[in-house]
C-alpha cells in the first residue's frame, strides 16, 4: 500500500488533472494542503493509536469511502474562507486529491477498503503501534520510488500539457510522422 509520500505525489497528480488554474496561494501553500488531503482518509490510523494503541484498529474503515472523501472534499473546498492561509481549491479537485488515496489503497494494498460505507465495512487486520507508524513514514517511504516517480511524472506532464498546449499539437504531429501518417 502507498505511504505518505506515494500518497501525496498520486494526489498531486490527481490535482494536476482536475484543477483548472493555479490558485492565487504561494504553491509551497498549496503543496502542503494537498498533502494534507492525500492523506487524511489515514487519520484513522492516528485515531486507533491514541485509543487503542494499535494504528490498524480502525484503518480502512469509514475513512476510506466515498462518504468520507464527498464530506471532506466539501469542507475543504470552503476552508478558505475561514482561514486564509488556506489555498482556494475546487470541490472536484479536493474531491479527487482525497479519494486517490482510498482508489491507490484499494489497487496496491493488501486489504480491502470501506469505498461504500455504510454499506459495507472492511477493516485492516493486525497490530502496528506507534514504533511501527514512524517507522513506516519515515523509513518504508523510501521503498515508494516507482509510485512517486510515476505520480510525479504524470504530474509535470499535465502540468506541461496545459502551460503549453502547443507543445502537444508539434508531439502529435511528429508521432503521427513517425507512424506512417503524414496529414495532408
Amino acid at each position: 500500500m502507498p505511504l505518505p509520500l506515494g500518497h501525496m505525489t498520486i494526489g498531486f497528480a490527481a490535482h494536476e488533472i482536475s484543477c483548472k488554474n493555479s490558485t492565487i496561494c504561494p504553491w509551497w501553500k498549496t503543496a502542503v494542503f494537498i498533502g494534507i488531503l492525500a492523506n487524511l482518509p489515514d487519520v484513522d490510523v492516528l485515531i486507533g493509536l491514541l485509543f487503542r494503541g494499535n494504528g490498524w484498529a480502525f484503518h480502512r474503515g469509514p475513512t476510506h469511502s466515498l462518504v468520507f472523501a464527498l464530506l471532506t472534499a466539501c469542507l475543504a473546498s470552503r476552508a478558505w474562507k475561514t482561514w486564509s492561509h488556506v489555498p482556494k481549491i475546487s470541490f472536484v479537485s479536493c474531491f479527487l486529491v482525497i479519494v486517490s488515496h482510498v482508489i491507490a489503497d484499494s489497487l496496491i494494498g493488501s486489504s480491502a477498503v470501506s469505498l461504500f460505507w455504510p454499506f459495507e465495512i472492511s477493516w485492516a487486520t493486525g497490530h502496528i503501534g506507534w514504533g511501527g507508524v514512524v517507522s513506516s513514514v519515515f523509513l518504508d517511504s523510501l521503498n515508494e520510488a516507482d509510485i512517486i516517480m510515476v505520480g510525479g511524472l504524470v504530474a509535470v506532464l499535465i502540468r506541461l500539457i496545459k502551460t503549453h498546449p502547443e507543445n502537444v499539437r508539434s508531439a502529435q504531429r511528429v508521432l503521427s510522422r513517425l507512424n506512417g501518417n503524414i496529414p495532408k
